[in-house]
């Protein structure tokens, strides 16, 4: 379908377009028929004055016409002028004899003479007849005049109509533009309403009606996250007693059968427990759930600190040197969600880092910004993989643990705090950085 700029074009420029010409036709008409009769009135005072100089009557009836008239009458630099003047017989008394000899009338007409088209009129006064003809050389060069100014005023007023149209629907349409830009700059997750106070009475329907799509998008939205929520802290519960009771059953049954078994259902069990809670933080990391009230100035490295603690027996196991350069650093946040964010890039970097690797753990302050880096000899992620790893389920291998989440999350909550994070090589040219950098 097209755009409605064109379609107003479309209906605009073409009448305008047919107006002109008719407003070009008319003014012609009314430019050269004045001329053409201020023509035709040369001819007939030409004639007049010709019969004014007939003396005379019967066969003495003759024109008193000196040369030096008859050479003034013949004067034109453009045109040719022919005249003849003829008794009551058809007896030439003057002009040229082979002037045609049509019936007078009493007003001008086109003839020919001399192969060559012409004006004439031909006049009865008295017993004579009086014939004046001119060639039509200089009305053709000020019809050409005519025809030349008109066209360019015409071209010029189509020219300044056609841009005067384009600049209305343009300015008519800019409304549609300025709600085109605002819904285009929204984040992804913003479901609040679009005023309607800015747009135009035409766009309102349209706007209410979104607002209406938002809405109902909004309360899915929430619905969804709030069964999310409910769901990971109702599992929670049973899935703490399901270990308490693995625990016991592990003190009763010591024989190697029992504890390889009930130690697959103890792993079992805390992985579903980590992807429960991971489902718990992804609930309240969603950006569209987190008001930015709750943030506040808070020491990321006293933070950074104490989250880390909890990471060194994993650390140990895998025999990874986990290390850790904390400069005092103040940022922005919600500590619970920034403490989520840490235990996803820390617990990430652990699991993909080989045994006896290295990660390091640091944070510093860069003017008002503050920034936060996990930096481990793993693997590494490939450039064309670093945008796709922050989106859910999404994982590099299907040979570490885990569910996909971890990095979605990191996303979440840096978006919830304006944050940035960005995807790089390690200083020794292997493994993954990641910096978080937050606002100022």
């Amino acid at each position: 379908m097209p755009s409605i700029r064109v379609r107003l074009l479309q209906w605009l420029i073409g009448p305008i377009l047919l107006v002109n010409l008719a407003g070009g036709a008319l003014t012609y008409a009314l430019a050269w028929l004045p001329a053409q009769q201020a023509f035709d009135q040369g001819l007939l005072d030409a004639a007049g004055a010709l019969a004014a100089r007939l003396a005379g009557q019967g066969p003495g009836l003759h024109l008193d016409l000196p040369p030096q008239a008859q050479q003034v009458l013949r004067s034109d630099p453009a045109d040719a002028v022919y005249f003849a003047v003829r008794g009551p017989d058809g007896r030439l008394l003057a002009g040229d004899p082979d002037f045609p000899t049509p019936a007078p009338r009493e007003q001008a007409f086109d003839a020919a003479m001399r192969d060559e088209p012409v004006r004439m009129v031909l006049l009865r006064r008295g017993e004579a007849t009086v014939g004046v003809a001119k060639t039509l050389r200089q009305r053709k060069e000020a019809r050409a005049a005519i025809v030349r100014a008109l066209v360019l005023l015409e071209a010029l007023f189509t020219a300044l109509s056609i841009g005067l149209i384009w600049y209305s629907v343009s300015n008519g349409l800019r409304p549609l533009h300025r709600l085109r830009a605002a819904l285009k700059a929204r984040a992804a997750d913003d479901l609040s309403p679009v005023p309607t106070s800015a747009v135009p009475d035409e766009l309102e329907p349209v706007v209410v009606a979104l607002n209406g799509l938002l809405e109902r998008a909004g309360a899915d939205a929430s619905a969804r996250q709030n069964f999310l929520a409910d769901m990971a802290h109702q599992l929670r519960t049973p899935l703490a007693g399901l270990r308490v009771q693995l625990d016991v059953l592990a003190g009763r049954h010591a024989d190697p059968d029992s504890a390889r078994a009930l130690e697959m259902m103890r792993a079992a069990s805390e992985r579903m427990t980590r992807q429960v809670n991971q489902l718990l933080a992804l609930a309240r990391a969603e950006p569209s759930r987190f008001e930015r009230t709750r943030l506040e100035p808070l020491a990321l490295d006293g933070l950074l600190a104490e989250t880390i603690r909890h990471f060194v027996e994993q650390a140990a196991r895998k025999d990874i040197d986990l290390g850790f350069e904390l400069a005092p650093t103040t940022v922005r946040g919600d500590r619970f969600l920034l403490r989520d964010l840490v235990d996803n890039l820390v617990d990430n970097a652990l699991r993909y880092t080989p045994a006896g690797g290295t990660v390091t753990v640091a944070c510093r302050q860069d003017g008002d910004a503050g920034v936060f880096t996990v930096e481990d000899s793993g693997p590494g992620i490939p450039p064309a993989r670093r945008q796709a790893v922050f989106s859910r389920f999404v994982r590099l291998d299907g040979q570490e643990e885990g569910s996909g989440l971890g990095l979605a999350i990191v996303r979440d909550i840096a978006a919830a705090h304006g944050a940035t994070v960005m995807i790089g090589t390690a200083a020794g040219g292997q493994g993954a950085l990641f910096t978080v950098r937050f606002p100022r």
